[in-house]
């Protein structure tokens, strides 16, 4: 029996959330779940029944608009029919084979749609779970066609939690407690973020080239071992962060020039997220490796690592014991969803939706900034945004306990929000939730 009649409803909030039933699960959850994992308080979290479109359903009957699409896996709605079909459909036939032995028809489906909207010359992939999974293979594939174990990274990045992917993401609390088991040597340098450039790059008028340069720097100090460079495109995590432009292209420049491979980390940005199928496409570079995940499957665990056929031959062919493999690579259930996912993107016009919305959300809240005094700045591209929330602005320094009480009283009147303000809804939200959202998200920085 479904609660959600629909997917383009406005929020309805039939108790206070965290309502008792989500009280009661919370409770639950803390006696069996690892402390570190979900955050548990009074007013935090709430537990999801249902999601579809761009509702949620929770526990206490409460219907909520999402503006994190989950993380940004459901770009094409929370529950997409024609995903879910597939989903389904493929239960009735196979739902696990022998993916690295005998494969299931699925993967080659799959690998020749992604081969389709990847950028040109992005032909050959290996499949995943999780993005951090992605990202090993990238540094793994790297290695292996550089010859040299060095990755340079960007201060502000996050690539996952995997020890890998570890080593490239930045941030203390994540690799403080583990710094004495991360391997992979590393070179760490700014980026360019235009809002809160680094003390590096102060009174650059070409922030995005000085910063490359910077890193051609670090290279000449003695990186003899580097062998790839890893960069998202658009930083997610640290707060949608858009390099300036002629970033990218230095990046692709340097890389070329040393003999490097370039990867893009587009787990978060890409499949039409940034109003483009992948965002290094506003830039028209392309990468020898690309990370993709969340959106992929928009609804299972899955990713790759695609990338060009000189770089992804680097690996021996397979004698009959790959050395990099999963049991449940090319999951048959996921290759479907995948599959489903694409032609969703496709057939709705998502990346061309993703664009047009995008501007109007950009629009509606370019304001904000010189309206609220500890709104620092708006930013964005496509359906994925954030606002700034700053103690003053000309320190710049961020108001992370201001922008948690935010998103919590979003939450409270009916909207979904990450404790960043990171917007990123599906890409089939309405005009109506939207605005609702926006509207919401207002009220609450001016108090009403």
């Amino acid at each position: 029996m479904t609660g959600l009649p629909s997917g383009d409803l406005l929020p309805h909030i039939a108790v206070s959330p965290p309502g008792p039933n989500s009280r009661a699960l919370a409770t639950r959850l803390r006696r069996h779940e690892s402390p570190n994992v979900t955050f548990i308080s009074d007013e935090f979290p709430i537990f999801w029944r249902e999601a579809l479109g761009a509702n949620v359903l929770d526990v206490d009957g409460n219907i909520y608009v999402d503006l994190t699409a989950g993380f940004g896996v459901a770009t094409s709605g929370h529950r997409n029919p024609r995903v879910s079909r597939a989903i389904h459909d493929q239960t009735n036939t196979l739902v696990h084979g022998l993916g690295d032995v005998h494969p299931p028809d699925l993967k080659v489906l799959l690998l020749e749609r992604l081969a389709q909207v990847t950028p040109p010359g992005l032909d050959q992939a290996i499949l995943a779970s999780s993005g951090a999974e992605a990202v090993e293979a990238a540094l793994k594939t790297a290695r292996l066609a550089s010859g040299r174990p060095g990755v340079l990274c960007f201060k502000g990045a996050y690539h996952g939690l995997t020890y890998g992917a570890l080593a490239v993401t930045d941030g203390r609390l994540f690799r403080e407690p583990f710094e004495d088991q991360l391997g992979v040597p590393i070179a760490r340098v700014p980026f360019p973020d235009p809002f809160r450039p680094p003390p590096e790059l102060e009174g650059q008028s070409e922030l995005g080239r000085a910063a490359v340069e910077l890193a051609a720097q670090e290279l000449d100090r003695g990186c003899d071992n580097i062998g790839a460079v890893i960069v998202e495109p658009i930083q997610g995590r640290s707060g949608v962060v858009i390099p300036p432009t002629g970033f990218l292209t230095g990046l692709r420049e340097l890389c070329d020039r040393r003999g490097l491979v370039l990867i893009f980390d587009e787990i978060y940005t890409g499949f039409g997220r940034t109003g483009c199928w992948f965002a290094c496409e506003h830039e028209a570079v392309v990468p020898d490796l690309m990370c993709v995940g969340k959106a992929l499957s928009g609804a299972l665990p899955f990713s790759a690592c695609i990338g060009r056929e000189n770089v992804m031959t680097a690996w021996p062919a397979s004698d009959g014991a790959a050395i990099h493999t999963s049991t449940f690579l090319g999951h048959p259930l996921a290759c479907a969803a995948a599959i489903a996912q694409i032609d969703e993107i496709e057939n709705q016009d998502l990346v061309g939706r993703s664009a047009r919305l995008g501007a109007h959300l950009l629009q509606r809240i370019g304001d904000w900034k010189e309206r609220y005094p500890s709104v620092g700045e708006v930013r964005g591209r496509g359906l994925l945004a954030a606002v700034d929330l700053v103690h003053d602005p000309t320190s710049k320094q961020p108001a992370w306990e201001l922008a948690r009480r935010l998103s919590h009283e979003a939450l409270r009147r009916g909207v979904i929000v990450l404790d960043d303000i990171t917007l990123s809804p599906p890409l089939t939200i309405t005009g109506d939730q939207l605005e609702f959202a926006i509207q919401t998200l207002e009220d609450c920085l001016s108090g009403r």
